[in-house]
């Protein structure tokens, strides 16, 4: 399932830190070869100042006790730099640390800059020398002390680039300690400046948005309220035009956060409009079962395509999550969206046929006879369907008032029809009077 794998799309993206996870689901999967997995991890700590994490990757993957002695002397330069850094912060960081100074602290920047200054002689090169030493933190792994320090950096800073900067350090390093309730509030507050930022140019506000809904896959498939957040979001216009424009991958993400929240089957419309337009630029098991079901109603092709994505939720980074219960596991996910699949399946089936044969439909539904005769008793009792389920016959029989799929499309072909032929005539009556 290697050929399904979003992880080359979705890198350049995000900040090397954040790959990191990606590059440990994928190697508990074993997707790709272990001595693959681990030289992309090598070449990416090779640009952060995680040197103990290097060495101890190259020792497992070479096998070795020795490391490279520019690995030796990029250690030493790293512990040197990180002491400079932090002789260079320290007013500042003694002062952060003294709750009772915190306090004097003021919603207005200017006041706290002067009242540093006169006070304490803590001026903008001490501030500066705080947001150099938290971004070295945050390259070393701490990802703890680089988030409390840019959090404090952004109260004194009057810099906005600079501020947007913090702020995007600030949320990386909140998604790799998994804060998803904070790294949710995080995510908030830069888009809100992403949104009104006079930036210097349409396409690097274009590429600050498509980087946003990408560090959002990780809170919105673990905050508790993250399903309804990612279809809010990409389905803004201009976060859906930066979809459609460079990020068509993330319908993926999107398609599937709509099939497992029942509140939002609304969007579905929606959504397909989108996937059709998209097709030949990104499709993949996810998005071809609802194009098989909504636009070409091939159930055998959905069936086929149902199939393909549970191996793809299985095995994506954000939606294969497992829960772990004693000697039990599951992916939730998976399990809600089969679910809901299914379901999907069985409605638009029973809105063409009149007379279903239960094990049809269970072959359909990539189920047994007696689950399925089941599962769609139940399904009958709760959803708005008209039906009675025949047992002796094996059958489930549509009562006439549900509608009819077929009789919908050939009554809108037959005013589009209408419609055209107006059209053409109005032309023609037009080009008649003008001749005149």
């Amino acid at each position: 399932m290697a050929e399904h794998d979003l992880t080359s799309r979705i890198a350049p993206h995000l900040d090397r830190h954040l790959v990191f996870p990606l590059l440990e689901f994928l190697q508990e999967r074993q997707l790709y070869a272990d001595e693959e997995i681990l030289k992309a991890k090598i070449d990416l700590l090779s640009q952060t100042n995680m040197v103990d994490y290097a060495m101890d990757i190259h020792k497992s993957l070479y096998h070795t006790e020795e490391v490279p002695q520019e690995m030796m002397d990029r250690r030493a330069e790293v512990v040197g730099r990180l002491k400079s850094l932090e002789e260079s912060a320290a007013p500042l960081i003694s002062f952060l640390q003294n709750a009772a100074n915190v306090q004097e602290l003021r919603p207005e920047k200017l006041y706290n800059l002067q009242m540093l200054h006169d006070r304490f002689q803590i001026g903008q090169e001490q501030i500066e020398a705080l947001y150099q030493y938290a971004k070295f933190q945050f390259e070393c792994g701490n990802y703890s002390g680089a988030a409390d320090y840019l959090y404090h950096y952004r109260d004194l800073c009057t810099n906005s680039d600079r501020s947007l900067s913090a702020l995007w350090g600030k949320l990386a390093a909140e998604i790799l300690m998994q804060n998803w309730a904070i790294a949710l509030e995080e995510l908030n507050r830069l888009k809100e400046i992403i949104d009104s930022k006079n930036f210097a140019s349409p396409l690097y506000q274009l590429q600050n948005r498509i980087w946003l809904m990408h560090w959002s896959l990780f809170i919105f498939f673990n905050h508790e309220n993250g399903r309804n957040g990612i279809i809010d979001l990409f389905f803004q216009d201009r976060y859906l035009n930066a979809i459609q424009t460079n990020a068509n991958h993330l319908l993926r993400y999107v398609a599937t956060a709509v099939i497992v929240s029942k509140r939002r089957w609304n969007m579905i419309k929606e959504l397909i409009k989108v996937i059709q337009q998209e097709n030949h630029v990104f499709k993949d098991p996810i998005t071809e079962f609802l194009e098989c079901l909504y636009i070409n109603y091939d159930f055998e092709g959905a069936q086929q395509k149902l199939q393909e994505c549970e191996h793809v939720i299985l095995n994506d980074p954000f939606l294969g999550k497992r829960v772990e219960d004693a000697n039990f596991s599951t992916v939730p996910l998976k399990d809600e969206f089969l679910e809901n699949a299914r379901l999907f399946i069985f409605e638009t089936y029973c809105r063409i046929h009149q007379c279903i044969d239960i094990g049809m439909l269970a072959e359909k539904l990539n189920m047994n006879y007696d689950e399925a005769e089941n599962w769609i008793m139940n399904l009958v009792q709760n959803a708005k369907l008209e039906a009675k389920i025949d047992s002796v016959s094996g059958t489930v029989i549509m009562e006439t008032s549900n509608v009819n799929v077929y009789e919908q499309l050939i009554e809108t072909m037959k005013n589009l029809n209408t419609r055209t032929y107006l059209l053409a005539k109005s032309l023609v009556d037009q080009t008649a009077q003008s001749a005149r």
